[in-house]
């Protein structure tokens, strides 16, 4: 006979209690719920998935188990980081049995990185995302203002902050006007103030560079300068921002962000605004080589007017003239006699050709007892009698008046 039967008849001499599944999971949901309580687990977010009902839904594992996990979105906008797949990280909550599908989760209340605080994390990834945007890219900030008229101080107005900065500003630039923007710089809401007051100044062109600061602290206190919020503010400010927020050895992300980083507060005044007390000394220096330079070129210029009135073209400007007006008087004399020499020259020359010419005139054959005979249709000159036929008229020209005659 077997050690284990097959068949057991005690076990149906009683009436067995037969129960549902739903029962069951209830006693089993009773069991886990009300029996574990609370638990914190430490794994390694395997999967995560975000629901757009703003429920995170992941899972935790070890190298042995996996366990299913939610974080609803009550919880999930208390987180101060992101929680990504790989991350070890610790979880508190109470284990949920999810009917449905017979299985079972927990759900989360708090949840924190292994081996970092969750204020640290938060931090860094906020870095690596606004490093990827470029918030933190050097060519995109912008140059401070020489000498600024306007300049806006976003801080505390009871801070020991804002009495450095107004000191200092005006000792250094009495010149500008300052805005002083009053705002909380920790506690809940102090982002969304500075990142009000950072886009207000923007809005109204109320100045021409900001101060952000406030004095040191401890990594809550200077939280808020931390804030995504307050760096997108500061990202997309056109007014140039100087950045000081707690003291030499605290770096924010709005000091990152700012087009400067100021050490102090102090620091930050002193960059935004130039030292008047340097610049009238500047200014002095600058008038005294300029007064040096203007004395030198004016004696060297008085030195060579006296030089050049010492000459004679200037000390006795009236005798070069004359000399030019001898030289003119003697070149008109000459010019005289040369042109009548010229002129004698053209009428003796004229003479002789007129008499060579008077000589060869017909007129003064006429006058010698001569005629000349043209005929009248032609004016031809008749030269012997065959030329001419009876009939013809001729005309013959004597030294006194002419004679119109016809051939017969």
């Amino acid at each position: 006979m077997s050690e284990f039967p097959l068949f057991d008849e005690r076990l149906y001499q009683t009436t067995p209690k037969v129960c549902t599944v739903s029962e069951i999971t209830r006693q089993i949901q009773r069991l886990v719920e009300d029996g574990l309580g609370p638990v914190w687990v430490v794994g390694e977010i395997a999967e995560i998935r975000k629901h757009r009902s703003g429920h995170l839904y992941l899972t935790l594992k070890d190298a042995q188990a996996q366990l299913r996990a939610v974080i609803w979105r009550s919880a999930s906008w208390r987180l101060k980081f992101e929680p990504q797949t790989g991350l070890e990280v610790i979880a508190h909550g109470k284990l949920n049995v999810y009917a449905p599908q017979g299985g079972y989760q927990l759900v989360i209340d708090a949840l924190q990185p292994k081996g970092m605080g969750a204020q640290d994390l938060a931090l860094r990834q906020l870095r690596q995302k606004l490093d990827k945007l470029g918030y933190f890219a050097r060519e995109r900030k912008k140059s401070l203002p020489r000498f600024p008229r306007r300049v806006a101080l976003v801080t505390s107005p009871s801070g020991a902050a804002v009495r450095d900065m107004l000191e200092i500003l005006g000792r250094r630039w009495p010149a500008a006007d300052v805005l002083v923007c009053p705002v909380r710089v920790q506690g809940d809401g102090a982002a969304a103030q500075i990142a009000d007051a950072i886009r207000r100044v923007n809005r109204l062109r109320a100045a021409d560079v900001l101060l952000l600061g406030r004095g040191g602290g401890s990594s809550d206190d200077l939280a808020a300068f931390n804030e995504e919020i307050v760096a997108r503010a500061v990202f997309e400010s056109r007014v140039p921002i100087v950045s000081a927020v707690g003291h030499e050895i605290d770096v924010t992300i709005a000091d990152l962000v700012a087009d400067r980083r100021a050490l102090t507060p102090s620091e930050a005044a002193e960059l935004a605004t130039p030292d008047r007390d340097k610049l009238l000394e500047g200014l002095h220096a600058c008038e005294a080589r300029l007064r040096d330079v203007l004395t030198k070129q004016f004696e060297a210029c008085w030195n060579r007017s006296r030089d050049l009135a010492s000459r004679a073209p200037l000390r006795l400007p009236l005798d070069r003239i004359r000399d030019w007006e001898r030289r003119l008087d003697d070149a008109g004399c000459r010019l005289d006699r040369g042109m009548q020499h010229r002129h004698d020259r053209a009428k003796n020359r004229l003479d002789t050709v007129a008499a060579g010419l008077e000589a060869l005139s017909p007129l003064n054959t006429l006058a010698r007892g001569y005629s000349l005979t043209r005929k009248e249709s032609d004016q031809t000159v008749v030269r012997r009698a065959e030329e001419v036929r009876t009939g013809e008229r001729l005309v013959t020209l004597l030294h006194h008046g002419k004679v119109v005659s016809r051939v017969e």
